[in-house]
């Protein structure tokens, strides 16, 4: 159970991780919080450290990792951010889409929303989107998506989904999961001790576990582009 400041301060670190990329500094938690040093940031932090909701990386600066989320915290519904229309031209590397600056990236292939299909590692086009869909300041590229397997989360099949380019994930995150170096698939992901369940958003599916020696995140879903 967390106190209600252990909670501001995890769903602070956690939303500027998912918009940043990385935490948020001291100062800007103390800030955030309304504190009147950080020493109740540090406190704040080793509670949560102890209770298994992050984790202090190392030698790094800013260097605190989520491990997991309060069942509170887990979003199950990805609502995706969807731009409709016509699927935008390739040129040039920035352009205007429906008046918004937009930012060109890269098509790596298909990604399969049901059976896993072959690794993605070759670009097949570009397409435009919103410079607001990104996060951050990471890497993203874009996955045409293959098959049903998400579409009770908004993803359907032909789709084009927008992804930040990381190797971790919070548990309800979908990711595109890379299963034995071979097979890439679009699933939402949880974490249970040392396996990772891979879950569809289709009752017709069922959820695949799997050590967590098989599974590697390739990145994390943080848009979608639709075309008729």
């Amino acid at each position: 159970m967390l106190t209600k400041k252990q909670l501001d301060l995890l769903k602070f670190i956690h939303g500027r991780i998912q918009r940043d990329g990385v935490p948020p500094s001291f100062d800007e938690m103390k800030d955030a919080l309304d504190l009147r040093s950080k020493s109740g940031i540090h406190r704040l932090i080793t509670a949560l450290e102890e209770r298994g909701f992050i984790q202090r990386l190392a030698h790094k600066a800013r260097a605190l990792e989520i491990v997991k989320l309060p069942d509170a915290m887990e979003g199950n519904g990805f609502q995706p951010r969807v731009i409709e229309g016509n699927r935008p031209a390739a040129n040039p590397k920035a352009m205007a889409l429906e008046g918004v600056h937009a930012l060109e990236l890269p098509v790596m292939g298909r990604i399969a929303a049901g059976t896993p299909i072959e690794a993605i590692s070759e670009v097949s086009h570009h397409v435009a989107v919103p410079g607001s869909m990104l996060s951050g300041n990471g890497h993203h590229y874009a996955l045409e998506v293959k098959g049903d397997s998400m579409i009770e989360a908004g993803i359907n099949d032909g789709d084009v989904v927008v992804i930040r380019e990381q190797i971790t994930a919070n548990n309800g995150d979908i990711v595109v999961a890379l299963v034995e170096g071979q097979e890439a698939t679009l699933k939402r992901f949880r974490r249970h001790g040392s396996s990772i369940a891979l879950e569809p958003a289709n009752s017709a599916y069922e959820t695949r576990v799997l050590p967590d020696n098989m599974v590697k995140v390739q990145g994390r879903l943080v848009g979608l582009i639709r075309s008729y």
